[in-house]
C-alpha cells in the first residue's frame, strides 16, 4: 500500500551526507518534526531529476520557507556519495537535505518502490513529492510516468501549502 495522506511516515535508517562522510539518520527523526516538503526521485543525475526536479526546490527553497516549511529533503535509491556529488553539481548547499536510501528500504516502506530494471535501473523509488507535518503525510502526489515532473514538482507542491 502507497503512503497517503493521514500516514505516518516510515521509520528506516537513511544515509546523509555530511563533513566526516555518509552518516546514519533515521527518517522518524530528520523527517518528523515540523513540515517536512520530502520529494523522491529515481535517480541522481537522471535527466528529469537532475534538470527539473531538484533544481526547483533549490530555486524556490525561500518561497517554500515562506509558506512554513521548515525542511526540504530529497530521498533517492543512491548512495550518500552519489547524492552529495549530485547536490555540489547542482548548487544544492543547504537549501535541500539529501537522504540517501541505497537499499530502497524507505522506497518499500512507504510503497513507492518501482521496477526500472527495463531501464537497466533496478529497484528505484517512484517520483512523488509529500508534504509531512510532524511526521504525518499531509499531502502526496506520485507521477504516473516517471520522467515527467508535474504533479511532484515545486510549483505543484506550492499550491497545496
Amino acid at each position: 500500500m502507497a503512503l497517503a495522506a493521514g500516514d505516518q511516515i516510515p521509520d528506516v535508517t537513511l544515509m546523509t551526507p555530511s563533513a566526516e562522510g555518509p552518516k546514519p539518520v533515521q527518517s522518524a527523526s530528520v523527517l518528523g518534526t515540523g513540515t517536512v516538503v520530502l520529494f523522491g526521485v529515481p535517480g541522481a543525475f537522471t535527466p528529469a531529476c537532475s534538470d527539473t526536479h531538484l533544481p526547483g526546490y533549490v530555486l524556490r527553497r525561500d518561497e517554500l520557507k515562506a509558506k512554513g516549511v521548515d525542511t526540504v529533503a530529497c530521498t533517492s535509491v543512491n548512495d550518500a556519495f552519489v547524492l552529495e556529488a549530485w547536490a555540489e553539481s547542482r548548487g544544492a548547499g543547504d537549501a535541500v537535505l539529501m537522504l540517501a536510501d541505497g537499499n530502497g528500504d524507505f522506497a518499500k516502506a512507504a510503497g513507492l518502490d518501482m521496477d526500472g530494471s527495463k531501464f537497466g535501473l533496478g529497484t528505484r523509488s517512484q517520483r512523488y513529492a509529500a508534504i509531512i507535518t510532524d511526521g504525518v503525510v499531509r499531502w502526496i502526489g506520485v507521477e504516473p510516468v516517471p520522467p515527467t515532473v508535474e504533479i511532484s514538482g515545486v510549483e505543484s507542491v506550492l499550491a497545496q501549502l
